[in-house]
């Protein structure tokens, strides 16, 4: 049975909430009546709903409409800010959940937002960055994070074998071979339940297990030969396109760890 969160806006549009998290911490399956943005400082989260799982890399955001049920997983110590969003706020908020670009403009609103009172007057201060928070969440960039999850029972037992074994050869005519399917037919539902190509999805579910290691402190070399890459390089590569940026530049101190 999923519990159900309330939240007391007053008079206000949106909730700001500071919270950390250690390593390790998990929140049962849960939702709320109301939309939630879920900025991280440090660590990563995972976020498991009924229909995928989203990771959520350091400085980023999720976002989560409002009834959404999910369950947290935190990875490495999570410093957390949180958005709490009144469903009628604003007509155009995003109808899906999604990892999202925090811009600097509204990392500093969030921030703000935190000590701003439960009653302000039209036109003050209070209310126009409220305003402003409902602007820069209308435009925050979607990033390629996301992990959907076929329904189909057949499709969903063989992505959780890629995810358990996922420096395996894994190629889209393995795949239709393992479920006894032509290529072109496997391509095809693959495609309808998930929204992504196999090749793409597999390169997403790769990199959500590389977050998530890295944030352990497991190492660059250990990540990349386990995801099946052939060098740290090659792995380091696929990292940078996505994220902008290396590995060891992200996750400093995955660089010195040992291998384990």
């Amino acid at each position: 049975m999923t519990q159900q969160l309330s939240i007391d806006f007053a008079r206000r549009p949106l909730l700001s909430y500071a919270h950390d998290y250690p390593h390790g911490a998990t929140e049962p399956w849960h939702h709320h009546d109301c939309a939630q943005l879920i900025h991280t400082l440090s660590g990563v989260v995972k976020v498991e709903t009924p229909h995928g799982s989203w990771v959520v890399p350091p400085s980023r955001g999720v976002w989560l409409p409002a009834g959404t049920r999910h369950a947290l997983q935190i990875v490495g110590a999570v410093a957390a800010r949180t958005l709490f969003v009144h469903p009628l706020a604003r007509a155009d908020l995003p109808a899906a959940c999604q990892v999202v670009q925090i811009s600097p403009l509204l990392r500093e609103l969030i921030v703000s937002a935190l000590a701003l009172p439960e009653q302000y007057a039209p036109g003050s201060r209070a209310e126009r960055i409220y305003e402003l928070i409902l602007d820069e969440i209308r435009v925050m960039d979607v990033l390629p994070f996301g992990l959907p999850l076929p329904q189909s029972e057949r499709l969903l037992a063989l992505c959780q074998r890629i995810q358990q074994a996922p420096g395996e050869a894994w190629t889209l005519e393995r795949a239709a071979d393992e479920l006894c399917v032509a290529g072109r037919t496997l391509a095809r539902h693959f495609s309808r339940e998930t929204g992504l190509q196999f090749s793409d999805w597999l390169r997403r579910a790769r990199l959500s297990i590389a977050l998530t290691r890295l944030a352990q402190g497991d190492s660059v070399l250990r990540v990349a030969l386990d995801l099946g890459y052939d060098s740290p390089s090659a792995f380091s590569a696929m990292f940078r396109r996505v994220l902008g940026v290396t590995p060891a530049n992200y996750f400093p101190a995955a660089e010195t760890r040992p291998l384990r």
